[in-house]
């Protein structure tokens, strides 16, 4: 370790009180000091216990053991799914809440702005009925707005505590591997898990609600679409329909070719091994070891 290093500034998040949280107040520090020069390594805060990779990887292991003990009595194979939704799922349905609330403010906002430019066209509404519609339709964005940061914030943060924990993981396997196991992984195998494969986590954990929150907001829109243009809201709705299964024709498209590139990758790590075989086979032969 540098000891030449600063030590890192305490991470306010750890004491700020649930306004602060709410409006991410505790970010001023560092966001002034980024506002009057450039940021470096030094000004950034040190990591909260519970986001750090060595609480987050002794968590999902203590999950793992629980898992193969569980597929062990019921003799099926573990699941490291199962595992990680184990270990994360009580804050993630909590976020379920806050991503259900936000789609229905969309829901909502529009109706209340309809409602107040039926007052602008003279469509028999009162004017204290019109400012409790201006009203709605502020405080709709106003909460839209807390919302939805407060939602894609913890949603990433428990994509970031998965994908790290998943990296202490891969990590202490790596430096456990035997020599002959060695012989079928590869280093680029682990950097690419490592680099790239766990950054999805990032990602699944924002969309994943949507695919129940989704079909109840599509519902909740085709009923209101119903009532006002009647049976021609059917011909967007088919739009969708028809899109959803070429979506998934896709996907399976792209997932063969991703198998593919994985084969061909395996194909590259065998002739890596044999070409590394032959160099030391003509090192230790010369010539006569290629005849």
């Amino acid at each position: 370790m540098d000891s030449t290093r600063k030590l890192q500034r305490p991470n306010p998040l750890a004491n700020a009180n649930y306004l602060s949280q709410i409006l991410f107040w505790w970010l001023n520090s560092l966001f002034s000091m980024g506002y009057k020069r450039q940021l470096e390594e030094d000004d950034m805060f040190t990591v909260l216990p519970q986001d750090s990779s060595e609480y987050l990887g002794e968590r999902l292991v203590r999950c793992w053991k629980a898992e193969l003990e569980r597929a062990s009595k019921k003799q099926e194979r573990p699941s490291l799914s199962r595992a990680i939704i184990h270990c994360f799922w009580k804050m993630y349905i909590i976020l379920g809440f806050f991503a259900f609330l936000e789609e229905t403010l969309r829901v909502i906002q529009p109706l209340l702005l309809g409602g107040l430019i039926d007052y602008f066209q003279e469509v028999y509404t009162s004017q204290a009925t019109a400012y409790l519609y201006a009203a709605g339709v502020s405080g709709c964005a106003f909460a839209f707005a807390i919302i939805h940061h407060i939602y894609f914030f913890q949603s990433q943060r428990i994509g970031m505590r998965i994908r790290v924990a998943l990296c202490h993981i891969i990590y202490s396997k790596a430096l456990r591997l035997s020599s002959t196991a060695m012989k079928y992984t590869t280093t680029g195998q682990v950097v690419n898990l490592l680099s790239n494969d766990v950054n999805r986590f990032d990602q699944v954990t924002i969309f994943m609600h949507y695919l129940w929150i989704g079909p109840l907001q599509a519902a909740a829109v085709v009923g209101l679409l119903w009532q006002e243009v009647g049976i021609a809201c059917l011909a967007g709705i088919s739009v969708l329909l028809i899109l959803m299964p070429m979506q998934t024709l896709i996907g399976r498209v792209f997932s063969r070719y991703r198998y593919r590139s994985h084969r061909c990758d395996s194909f590259l790590a065998e002739s890596g091994h044999c070409l590394v075989i032959f160099d030391l086979a003509l090192a230790d032969n010369g010539p006569a070891a290629v005849t």
